[in-house]
């Protein structure tokens, strides 16, 4: 017969003290096995451009970001094109933030011979974990740790995909949208062996301050911050925004691409055509990258022909 509790409380406390160690063992392997996920394809590769979803690794121990993978016919090895998302500073939209996958742009690089990457970063969508890339209030916003931290998670996914067999180990591009384009820019200091190319769409942080239109969160600070990126920049950068980008106008952004120049940073500055009702998003669609394609075309081929390749 079994005891109760009432019948018998100092040996079912007792039971209770032993018993708790290894519910406590248990649940924390549950966790560590849920948190180890393995890195690389999950699933099968499907259309278009064989499209496939893998994990791969973060910043942070035991964080797999998602992303999405496309790849051209063949074994390669192919170039490497890594695409790095936008941003928000506001938790909700960034917990229900969908996978990015910008398949127009990505098809454009596919039909140019790389493999493309566009992976979620920590804090947003379905990876979830700790967003790193915190910039402060408004009127306090520091947007130089914001940068660093964005180019450090690229720059794990780029680490990551080289040692896989049908990457090559040089001449990576990093293609960076608005926040994304923000951390790409702290790139431009990377070795120009392993990126030979850096493209940035409407880079920057704050726009849109208090969901106002043509407003910036601290903008004499975005553009400081710009210009301490320039000090230390080795890959040229191609900046593109369209004409009617409300978050960081042609205007603004070609001040942003000047401090960065001022400070010993090489950058091609194009404005382009009005993209849609709202020009910031003209990477995600195919008019838009369709209308940036003869600028994306020159950035790669004056970059491959002047690196002799």
């Amino acid at each position: 017969m079994l005891e109760s509790a009432h019948q018998c409380p100092g040996r079912f406390v007792a039971s209770l003290r032993a018993l708790f160690p290894l519910v406590l063992l248990a649940l924390l392997w549950t966790q560590a096995a849920a948190a180890q996920a393995p890195f690389g394809p999950q699933g099968a590769e499907g259309e278009p451009n064989r499209e496939q979803q893998w994990l791969v690794p973060t910043p942070v121990p035991d964080l797999a970001a998602h992303a999405v993978l496309f790849r051209p016919p063949g074994e390669g090895p192919f170039r490497l094109a890594v695409i790095a998302h936008a941003t928000t500073q506001n938790v909700l939209r960034r917990a229900q933030m969908p996978q990015p996958e910008y398949r127009a742009l990505a098809a454009w690089l596919v039909a140019r011979g790389f493999a493309v990457l566009v992976p979620e970063r920590p804090g947003h969508g379905a990876t979830g974990g700790k967003y790193l890339e915190d910039q402060g209030g408004c009127d306090e916003a520091d947007y130089a740790p914001s940068g660093r931290a964005t180019a450090e998670e690229i720059s794990a996914v780029l680490a990551y995909l080289r040692g896989q067999p049908f990457i090559r180990q040089d001449g990576a591009v990093v293609v960076g949208h608005s926040a994304g384009g923000w951390g790409a820019l702290v790139l431009a200091a990377a070795d120009p062996a392993a990126i030979s190319n850096i493209i940035v769409f409407a880079a920057g942080r704050g726009g849109h301050a208090n969901d106002f239109p043509n407003q910036i969160c601290a903008p004499h600070t975005l553009i400081a911050a710009a210009g301490e990126f320039g000090r230390t920049a080795r890959i040229p950068v191609t900046w593109l925004v369209a004409a009617n980008d409300s978050y960081f106008s042609p205007q603004f952004s070609k001040k942003l691409a000047d401090a960065f120049r001022a400070t010993g940073g090489k950058v091609d500055f194009r404005a382009l055509p009005a993209a849609g009702s709202e020009g910031h998003w003209l990477p995600e669609t195919e008019t838009g990258v369709k209308s940036a394609s003869a600028e994306l075309d020159r950035a790669l081929k004056v970059r491959t022909r002047a690196a002799g390749k």
